[in-house]
């Protein structure tokens, strides 16, 4: 599956961003679907997954309460909503897809979107 990234933007600190990630096919088989993110000059870092139904989601703690994920199967759409944003938010944000993993957080996701930029700053 291809996936293509979109919504991201320059919004001041405390605001709110809703990016959202188109897949090419469906994406009802697909066990888990994640957002990524990687600023310059640093690691990939796991940002937020969720399971194939919706039932489970996982989120790294740095944006846990503040970011929220969700699938629509039925239009293979994924999205992150970001609130309370950050300068340290300010990333390029990817979307994935890991078919057959359980782990949302460590499994290995093998489709990847290209990035969506989010810039954080007053």
């Amino acid at each position: 599956v291809q996936l293509q990234a979109s919504g991201g933007g320059l919004v001041q600190p405390g605001g709110s961003l809703r990016l959202s990630c188109a897949a090419s096919g469906t994406i009802f088989s697909i066990n888990a679907m994640g957002w990524f993110r990687q600023a310059p000059g640093k690691e990939q870092e796991f940002v937020a997954a969720v399971s194939r139904y919706g039932g489970a989601t996982s989120y790294a703690d740095s944006v846990k309460g503040r970011f929220t994920i969700s699938r629509d199967n039925a239009n293979n759409m994924v999205y992150l909503q970001m609130s309370s944003l950050k300068p340290d938010d300010t990333s390029v944000y990817h979307c994935a897809a890991g078919a057959t993993i359980s782990n949302l957080k460590s499994g290995q996701y093998d489709s990847w979107g290209q990035g969506t930029l989010v810039t954080v700053s007053s």
